[in-house]
């Protein structure tokens, strides 16, 4: 998986990776030249007394050292930008994926999963990007380059590499091993702190209304001890790989010192050689430890690419048709045909057997216990779920036969958790239309009820909102988002329960301004409240995901136990007349 994401990610940045290969190299081979002029200067300028011998090498020392600087600079910024812009490509592809998620495929990863996947997993692979560039090129080449130059100076003490090597990356690689499984735990577990944290922040007002708050944080931290657990034990093998690369390197220095000042004793070596094969050995061991840190960062980067591929091969219920067809009739018109819908492994149907029709111009009511399948029934229509089984028409035809785009434009959707964008007032007002005038804006929140408030801010139409609609109360965030559909002129008007939030008398005035507003639309009202769709031209009564009874208040009264019972539970008898 890693490997797949990269090739996608990186494919538009061959120049630049190209660019870093070649530099690289321009500097490693100055890298490996150094050593070398540095034995000459001492061997054939120290030594001997040569001053001009040693300024000329000098020099020429400094020239390629500003080579290999101006390399390595210019390499590590190209690479930087590979990564930086692989990493911006990945967020928005899965950011781009995860909006064409239907509910059911975001209740299977979880909010606070697809977060974590879109921030920490990108930024573990954007950081194995950067340090490949930097790295993954450079150590090959070094590693390669230096045993060749150490041979080049002398090949009695190229014994000690045979040693110093496969230790090193046999001692790394049972690092890595242990710390493959820990990352993909650890990834998991930051899933987890961030889930605790998400509802704790949104849920604070419960927590304290609950007196819940020292159970929160016992929770909380249960879910950070266990990341801490975790890190722990990925850090404990981190800090071992450092001492033991020192320690090997060392030790291989030692014996380099110790033979190779046997051999100067002997009159078979040099001074500046014995010093250019010191610098070639630390060169070599420092290649394969900068290769093991790579391979070190390279698990959780593979975790993380698989966390990220799942997100990206994930498609979504919902699939825009491949032929679009048009409206068959007027798309206004909602047809409900044995509609079903069923959660994946799930027993019962949330819904069956929906069967009923509303026509342009008039108001159906759903109501029905909690849990009875209302919400889901509204999702149906818009595409926010598609059916497992039956049909759903809009406009005489199939909403899975018609562009999404298309089907979506002709619905105004309040949700029952109204929703509001950080921004102003005006823009979340023309979400849905953005070319919308003022004069369009303030006739949406006259209708809503919502036109006093706006007008008491300081800004009116250009007052902040923050992200949720914080700065507004629960009653002004639903009249803004009634308002919202309303400047939008569906065909369609789906209402989820958004009036229970409204007190008895504005329910009533929002009702009743949308009258006019609403004539020659569709409305389909999900409801509690008995005195809200009273009037409605149908109520359809659901029960465990199935219909019940379906008419006018009047029939659904003499006919409809489970209607009966609702509005008994709500209304005196004089008042249920």
């Amino acid at each position: 998986m890693l490997l797949r994401l990269l090739r996608t990610f990186l494919a538009p940045y061959r120049s630049q990776l190209a660019g870093v290969v070649v530099l690289q190299l321009i500097s490693v081979i100055a890298m490996l030249y150094l050593p070398s002029l540095n034995a000459d200067i001492i061997d054939h300028g120290v030594t001997k007394g040569n001053i001009d011998y040693i300024w000329s090498t000098g020099l020429w020392m400094l020239a390629v050292t500003g080579v290999q600087i101006l390399a390595q600079g210019t390499s590590v910024y190209l690479g930087a930008q590979a990564a930086m812009s692989a990493g911006r490509d990945m967020r928005a592809a899965l950011l781009h994926r995860v909006s064409t998620f239907s509910a059911r495929e975001v209740g299977v990863f979880g909010a606070p999963s697809l977060i974590t996947r879109n921030t920490n997993d990108v930024q573990q692979v954007q950081l194995l990007i950067l340090m490949s560039a930097t790295i993954l090129v450079m150590a090959p080449i070094m590693c390669v380059g230096g045993i060749f130059m150490a041979l080049r100076e002398d090949l009695k003490l190229s014994w000690l590499l045979l040693i110093a090597v496969p230790a090193l990356a046999l001692s790394m690689g049972y690092i890595i091993t242990r710390m493959v499984p820990g990352f993909r735990r650890m990834q998991d577990r930051i899933d987890a702190v961030n889930r605790v944290l998400r509802e704790q922040i949104t849920g604070i007002r419960v927590v304290r209304a609950f007196v819940r708050e020292r159970q929160e944080t016992w929770r909380f931290g249960v879910a950070n001890s266990e990341l801490t657990e975790q890190s722990l034990y990925v850090g404990r093998y981190m800090a071992m790989m450092f001492p033991l690369v020192m320690l090997i390197s060392n030790v291989t220095a030692v014996g380099v010192i110790w033979f190779g000042g046997h051999h100067i004793d002997n009159g078979t070596m040099q001074i500046g050689s014995l010093t250019a094969m010191l610098s070639y050995i630390m060169q070599i061991l420092t290649a394969v430890m900068m290769a093991s840190f790579l391979a070190m960062m390279a698990p959780r980067a593979a975790v993380s690419a698989e966390r990220i591929g799942a997100v990206l091969d994930t498609e979504s219920s919902v699939q825009p048709p491949r032929l679009p067809q048009p409206f068959a009739a007027d798309p206004g018109s909602v047809d409900f045909a044995f509609a079903e819908f069923k959660f994946p492994g799930a027993e019962q149907p949330v819904l069956r057997a929906i069967q009923f029709r509303v026509d342009p111009g008039t108001t159906t009511a759903v109501v029905g216990a909690t849990g009875s399948g209302k919400t889901t029934l509204i999702n149906l229509i818009p595409r926010l779920i598609d059916v497992t089984d039956g049909a759903v028409y809009v406009g005489g035809t199939d909403v899975r036969h018609v562009d999404l785009e298309e089907l979506r434009g002709n619905i105004g959707l309040v949700p029952q958790k109204a929703y509001l964008f950080s921004g102003t007032i005006a823009s979340n007002l023309r979400y849905g239309r953005p070319e919308a005038t003022d004069e369009e804006l303030w006739h949406a929140l006259e209708i809503a009820q919502a036109a006093d408030f706006v007008r008491d801010m300081p800004q009116g139409l250009e007052s902040p909102v923050a992200q949720g609609g914080t700065t507004v109360s629960g009653g002004q965030r639903q009249r803004l988002a009634i308002a919202r559909a309303l400047v939008r002129k569906p065909r369609i008007y789906l209402f989820d329960d958004c009036f229970s939030a409204l007190d008895v008398s504005t329910d009533v005035r929002v009702r009743e301004a949308m009258k006019p507003e609403t004539a020659n639309a569709s409305v389909i009202i999900v409801a509690q409240r008995v005195s809200t769709i009273r009037e409605a031209d149908q109520i359809v009564v659901l029960e465990d995901g199935a219909m019940c009874g379906r008419g006018t208040h009047d029939q659904l009264l003499r006919e409809c136990k489970e209607y009966r019972e609702i509005v008994e539970s709500q209304l005196s008898p004089e008042e249920a007349r």
